[in-house]
């Protein structure tokens, strides 16, 4: 899978070094229970703090509220060679693809999931605000990191290649390396985590090395570990 991933990256030549920092987008509505009305996916406040503070150490603006709508943040997906998610993450329980798993951006106005139409793919799959795995194998991306700071971004469904999620999705858009959560995380551990991440990789590119060392700086403060041991590094460290 990840020889594949290079493959595909060789045959792409970025034209920019940019980041994309997404937190707290407006949020649409989801069928997270596939037994009941679509429901509207809670804002997260700690998300879009994080955001702003992780922005200017990758020197771009965070995209948050009405900014974060897909249809603006998937074509500055594809260009940008860092990407930093802080929003919802479904994987499991939702049931819009092939393939389990979407991020929760800004719908256009509009065209966000209506429970009343009876039609589950009525609205426009790229304006919806919901990004689908399925959406994202079907992109190039030029991206060496992909961050997803989200509840429930790492659990997938388990099949014999392994989890399919995500994560996986994303590796094979041509990702080498994904940093996700494998449960619920607290915002301000969160955050303060993320912001040592990057500073980590600013002085060692090695992202295995830089999480950890991130972990480990968290871990001084914060002892619990479900403030800072739900990360991990799917892909390659270098």
């Amino acid at each position: 899978m990840l020889s594949s991933t290079r493959d595909l990256r060789e045959k792409i030549s970025p034209d920019n070094q940019n980041a994309v920092v997404v937190g707290n987008p407006t949020m649409p509505k989801a069928w997270v229970d596939p037994t009941k009305e679509p429901q509207q996916l809670a804002p997260l406040p700690g998300a879009e703090e994080e955001a702003r503070g992780i922005a200017p150490l990758l020197s771009t603006q965070a995209l948050t509220g009405d900014a974060a709508a897909e249809a603006a943040v998937v074509p500055l997906l594809k260009k940008a060679r860092t990407i930093h998610l802080a929003t919802h993450g479904l994987l499991d329980g939702f049931s819009g693809g092939g393939v389990p798993g979407a991020i929760a951006l800004a719908p256009s106005k509009g065209n966000s999931i209506d429970g009343n139409r009876g039609d589950r793919t009525s609205p426009d799959p790229a304006t919806d605000g919901l990004l689908t795995s399925d959406e994202i194998l079907g992109m190039k991306l030029q991206a060496e990191l992909v961050v997803l700071s989200a509840c429930n971004t790492g659990v997938g469904t388990i099949t014999s290649d392994g989890v399919i999620g995500l994560s996986r999705s994303l590796i094979l858009a041509g990702v080498p390396s994904v940093v996700v959560s494998l449960w619920s995380v607290p915002d301000a551990p969160t955050a303060d985590l993320m912001k040592e991440f990057y500073r980590q990789l600013e002085q060692n590119p090695n992202k295995a090395r830089a999480l950890r060392q991130a972990m480990l700086k968290t871990m001084q403060q914060r002892p619990d570990p479900k403030d800072w041991a739900a990360f991990t590094l799917i892909g390659e460290a270098e």
